[in-house]
């Protein structure tokens, strides 16, 4: 499983996060669009603030299915949520599309989970349900130039997951 290189984590830091952010708000509401349903699965759950730490990157995500909407924090700011969940971006990502086993990674201690459980765990369900694919929810986005796209993102998600790219469920 591949980490960010500390060559791009180290000047990351000096990025504020409102650069970053209509860059990330794009690819959520792309996964939205793609996936109209996903936050109408967490029932009464929806109301819940869910923050989502990569451990490789200095940046947080804090995500309210309700509104929808997603905030880009520094990864030492502190805000109030009811679950969170930290771990290296990649395995972030592979959680995020069902190619890894979150249990399988939280019982190995690889990622961490804090926070209402229950909530965390509708979630994951929420998502295990909407067969998100990144590079094919990218490639929607950018008319023509989608097959690129795709393309590019697959390899690199090939790449950064190496064998464990297959899928657990």
């Amino acid at each position: 499983m591949m980490k960010i290189p500390p060559a791009v984590a180290v000047p990351a830091r000096l990025v504020p996060p409102f650069l970053i952010a209509p860059f990330v708000s794009r690819i959520f509401l792309q996964v939205m669009r793609a996936h109209p349903g996903l936050f109408e699965r967490l029932g009464d759950y929806a109301t819940k603030r869910f923050r989502f730490h990569p451990s490789d990157i200095p940046f947080a995500f804090v995500i309210e299915p309700d509104k929808p909407r997603i905030t880009i924090l520094r990864d030492d700011e502190v805000t109030e949520v009811d679950a969170g969940i930290e771990g290296p971006l990649v395995m972030l990502l592979a959680l995020l599309e069902g190619k890894l086993d979150g249990d399988a990674l939280f019982f190995s201690r690889d990622i961490t989970v804090t926070g209402d459980m229950e909530a965390m765990l509708a979630l994951r369900n929420a998502l295990d349900d909407c067969n998100i694919d990144l590079p094919s929810d990218l490639g929607t986005s950018v008319g023509p130039f989608g097959p690129v796209v795709r393309g590019i993102a697959n390899y690199v998600r090939s790449k950064a997951l190496g064998k464990e790219s297959t899928g657990w469920n």
